[in-house]
């Protein structure tokens, strides 16, 4: 289970203040692939990253019963300067994790050829992404933040990951932000609604769809 407590984030835009998360408090139940739905700019990968711990509120506090990963598809906690097995490594000292067993997974998952010991600042997006989505999944955690990928490269590659991201929710909850319905709905069967700095949770994904999909409208 995950408590947002009178969470607000805002930044400063153009010389003025804008709140992106607005006194929020919402409670995200264990067990459930949710999708966190709502427009561009509503604050989903904001959110995201201050449930993981990686960005800090302005107030307010996020309480987790269990472990949770670092958003999927941002590698914005990476560093530009080491080396994609140096990154894993580091990832495995701060979750406790076996840096060899680590390494090894994700070497082989990623499939990164010799670029895998080249610096992170050398990669494509798509190369990241899969490092990123690699190391996340090498660690078995309880909840996983994806935000916009599942999987990347080829088809082939595509469907190894797809795989993998399954059996993971087998025994884990999820939170994805993903643009694509049909991804939501291969992968979620519950929905929050994040607009005007406030959310909704749906237990139904398909009425999460329905108000997302009336405030595009």
């Amino acid at each position: 289970m995950i408590q947002i407590q009178n969470l607000t984030k805002s930044f400063w835009v153009a010389g003025r203040r804008k709140v992106v998360i607005d006194n929020l408090s919402l409670t995200l139940p264990t067990g459930k692939s949710l999708a966190l739905l709502g427009r561009n700019g509503a604050g989903k990968s904001t959110l995201l990253q201050i449930i993981s711990g990686t960005m800090h509120p302005d107030s307010g506090q996020v309480l987790s019963d269990g472990t949770i990963s670092w958003p999927v598809g941002l590698s914005s906690s990476f560093h530009r300067d080491l080396t994609g097995a140096e990154n894993v490594r580091f990832v495995a000292r701060i979750y406790g994790v076996d840096t060899d067993q680590l390494v090894a997974f994700v070497e082989e998952f990623a499939e990164l050829g010799p670029s895998f010991n080249a610096p992170l600042r050398s990669y494509s997006s798509g190369m990241r992404s899969r490092l990123t989505f690699g190391a996340s999944m090498g660690i078995k955690f309880d909840t996983y933040l994806v935000d916009e990928v599942t999987a990347v490269g080829d088809r082939s590659f595509k469907r190894k990951s797809q795989v993998l991201f399954k059996e993971r929710m087998e025994n884990a909850s999820a939170i994805m932000v993903n643009h694509s319905m049909g991804a939501i709905r291969k992968f979620c069967n519950a929905g929050v609604v994040l607009d005007r700095g406030k959310a909704l949770y749906f237990e139904d994904l398909d009425e999460a769809i329905a108000l997302h999909e009336h405030i595009l409208s």
